[in-house]
């Protein structure tokens, strides 16, 4: 079946554009959706209006987006984690946990945002990609640290004073 895209669709194709794709895929879900047309003339009328006013708000975005990402470019994130033996990790630092740090630091970014491909599970210093618009990405820098102690804290300051 033709159709014409109303909105990007991802692993597909950007708005305005025609496509060939399985009746099924395009019946089930691209129409119901409202992410694409049948390809008619009355329908592609339709989207080239569409698509004149869903551009210039595309490209405000875009810029916001990456007016952003200069200004995170530089933000670094610092995760404390409870630690076992040989600096072993209880659990992991999940997207969720890099959310709430970069909330408590101003940015408001959406967990989904956020492109861990898997959990942290390990001390260190990671480049986290964050996907703030379709064409605009940046990376924060997370440190994941180990948890300091009450214990700890109060030997470190017997030695100082001594």
């Amino acid at each position: 079946m033709k159709i014409i895209l109303r909105e990007n669709v991802e692993n597909l194709g950007k708005m305005g554009e025609e496509y060939t794709v399985k009746d099924g895929y395009a019946r089930n879900f691209l129409i119901p959706q409202g992410l694409a047309f049948p390809a008619t003339t009355a329908y592609r009328n339709v989207v080239n209006s569409e698509l004149k006013h869903k551009m210039a708000l595309y490209e405000k975005e875009k810029q916001k987006a990456e007016l952003l990402s200069k200004e995170m470019e530089n933000v670094t994130v610092s995760i404390e984690v409870t630690v076992g033996e040989d600096d072993r990790m209880f659990g992991s630092v999940t997207s969720s946990n890099i959310a709430e740090k970069l909330a408590e630091a101003g940015y408001n970014i959406d967990k989904k945002k956020i492109k861990l491909d898997e959990p942290i599970k390990a001390l260190g210093i990671y480049h986290v990609p964050v996907k703030l618009h379709m064409e605009v990405v940046v990376d924060v820098k997370v440190w994941v640290v180990k948890e300091k102690h009450e214990e700890e804290e109060e030997t470190v300051e017997e030695e100082t004073a001594e």
